[in-house]
């Protein structure tokens, strides 16, 4: 990593105009890196992409690393908001787990540069992927905790569960959503819930099947 990697930001634009030039060079960021990879896409064909001059990115970003940073805060910022509303009315925490999934899976099929972005992000900047996935564990775990202290879940470990949660819907979410960008997500939803309510242990009156 360059010097880059550690540098701060530079300010906000001053202007309506100037973010809005700055959420169009993003926006064509996440089409480049999400349809090209990281390596293949260049400032050249963001800027292109975005419509400005070449070196109107320089008044905004410093490198394609400091760009890549915000499209991963951008995507967390986003995806928080989206299962925020979607669980918004949810009357007790498995209603939530419930609609989350669903939620989860039907923004990966709306926004799959982004969560492609996410992904390269582990090889161009490990330190903000790992934070990215801390800070979504740190909040999940806290809500586990408070389910768990209302009696809406068993008790258990709420940092390994919010791990281990979030691997269920991200890897669902890559097969289900980012793959087969044309399929039904409902029964893939309902699967990988029946999944965490229930798990795979046999059920009275419900013999196990192959398949």
């Amino acid at each position: 990593m360059s010097n880059v990697h550690a540098a701060e930001p530079l300010p906000a634009p001053k202007t309506q105009r100037g973010e809005r030039t700055r959420q169009k060079i993003l926006d064509a960021a996440e089409r480049e890196i999400g349809a090209r990879g990281f390596s293949d896409a260049s400032i050249a064909t963001i800027t292109a992409e975005a419509a400005v001059a070449q070196g109107t990115f320089y008044l905004y970003f410093r490198s394609k690393e400091e760009v890549l940073r915000e499209l991963v805060l951008r995507m967390g910022r986003r995806l928080r908001h989206h299962l925020t509303r979607a669980v918004m009315d949810a009357p007790d925490r498995m209603e939530a787990e419930r609609l989350g999934i669903r939620a989860f899976l039907q923004f990966v099929r709306d926004n799959p540069n982004l969560y492609r972005v996410v992904a390269e992000s582990q090889f161009v900047d490990p330190a903000v992927h790992r934070a990215y996935y801390e800070e979504f564990a740190a909040g999940y775990s806290e809500g586990l905790r408070t389910a768990e202290a209302r009696g809406e879940i068993a008790p258990g470990n709420a940092e390994v569960r919010a791990w281990a949660l979030m691997g269920v819907t991200d890897m669902v979410g890559r097969r289900f959503a980012l793959y087969d960008p044309n399929g039904a997500l409902d029964a893939a939803a309902e699967a990988a819930y029946d999944f965490v309510a229930h798990g795979m242990a046999p059920r009275a009156g419900k013999p196990g099947r192959r398949g």
